[in-house]
């Protein structure tokens, strides 16, 4: 099967090459969105069929299998998030040739005069907020940025100022390419969270260079009553995440997160990830809400109640899952975690050696790791200051 992808811009008289007047000449089928349609219905041949693109894709799909040759219609260069990347995914042996036609953000960059090759693309158009944190956690100093009717200029302005990344300048375009329509705004985050813009429109984030923390002092969050002592202080905290092997995961569980200090360090240094944190204790939901302001780092999940009966079902199997607290209920703790664990996942926990803890964390782990099968790597020890040891203590499956 073959498909012809033709970029348009949002001009309301599109301008096509004669090779691309010719082959829509010659067509019979024809794709593309609704505002497409709009726009070329004027250049379609008499008698000829039109195939809406919408959801669900797979029906729209099926009306292309009943023929061999499909002319579509996408917007800019159909390769960049565009829909000639979902011809290739879902019919990989179909032949495609592409005519694109510039993308909003590089004429967005035009309009500006604004060297474009050293942008951070992120697309919010259907999809979550990750990429979008990533970029921001790694200080990206250029961001360009495609919106949906969610993701807007204004919500995009807001999550940015909830996190404090203020020091952005942002530039909206709006319906770029349309002569009659087009219109390029720049404003301050806090303008931008009070102006509307129409759809559809994208945005170029501009900001500096700022260096991330590494190993936030326990005294800069904001703690549990106070008790300064109860954190994970910062060489342990990151020699922990040395031992999660975060570089190369994907997915952190941070059971009995308390004050968050443990996930958003991570969130920090390994923007890549996906951060869940629990804790059973409800007053700590405030303190990882204000501590991840507080240090710049969205994108952590919380979830508040007992571990063993929260549902996580549907959550991420994760690949590191770090132990911060377990109230006595170490062994059922792990032997869930066991359940959903990656095969090459690990488990780390911090095991505090005090005359004023009767319960030995270290020999319930140790028993833990015997009954579950799981094998373990010799602890590290560690004396911080006048604290007492730690130990922090790691365990994988058995193969």
């Amino acid at each position: 099967m073959k498909f012809y992808v033709i970029g348009i811009s949002d001009a309301p008289r599109p301008f096509f090459p004669p090779e691309v007047i010719k082959i829509i000449c010659q067509g019979r089928i024809f794709s593309g969105g609704k505002r497409h349609y709009k726009l070329v219905a004027p250049y379609l041949p008499e008698g000829s069929t039109w195939i809406d693109i919408i959801t669900p894709l797979d029906a729209v799909f099926e009306q292309y299998h009943d023929h061999d040759e499909v002319i579509v219609f996408a917007s800019g260069d159909p390769l960049f998030f565009g829909f000639a990347n979902t011809i290739k995914r879902k019919m990989p042996d179909a032949e495609i040739v592409l005519f694109p036609s510039f993308n909003s953000l590089q004429l967005l960059a035009h309009r500006l005069v604004m060297p474009y090759h050293d942008m951070r693309i992120v697309s919010l158009t259907g999809r979550p907020w990750p990429e979008f944190d990533r970029a921001l956690i790694e200080r990206a100093v250029k961001i360009g940025v495609l919106t949906d009717h969610e993701h807007t200029p204004a919500a995009i302005a807001h999550r940015m100022l909830e996190y404090g990344y203020n020091d952005y300048t942002m530039h909206v375009g709006e319906h770029l390419g349309n002569p009659d329509e087009e219109r390029v705004t720049t404003c301050r985050l806090e303008e931008a969270t009070k102006l509307e813009f129409d759809y559809p429109n994208c945005l170029i984030l501009c900001g500096q260079t700022k260096l991330r923390p590494y190993g936030i002092p326990e005294r800069e969050f904001a703690l549990l009553d106070g008790r300064e002592k109860m954190i994970t202080k910062a060489p342990i905290r990151l020699l922990t995440l040395q031992a999660l092997e975060l570089p190369q995961k994907h997915v952190l569980w941070d059971i009995g997160f308390c004050t968050g200090s443990v996930s958003i360090e991570a969130r920090l240094q390994f923007p890549h990830l996906h951060v869940e944190a629990f804790e059973i204790r409800p007053e700590c939901e405030s303190l990882i809400q204000e501590n991840s302001r507080r240090f710049g780092a969205p994108g952590i999940n919380w979830h508040i109640g007992n571990f063993l009966e929260t549902d996580i079902d549907a959550l991420p199997r994760p690949d590191a899952v770090f132990i911060g607290g377990h109230g006595g209920q170490l062994k059922e703790i792990m032997a869930r975690v066991l359940s959903v664990l990656t095969d090459d996942g690990c488990i780390v926990m911090n095991s505090v050696t005090s005359p004023m803890v009767h319960t030995d964390s270290h020999q319930l782990f140790n028993e833990a790791c015997a009954e579950l099968g799981l094998t373990q790597e010799p602890p590290t020890r560690i004396i911080l200051n006048d604290n007492n040891p730690i130990e922090i203590l790691k365990c994988k499956k058995k193969f």
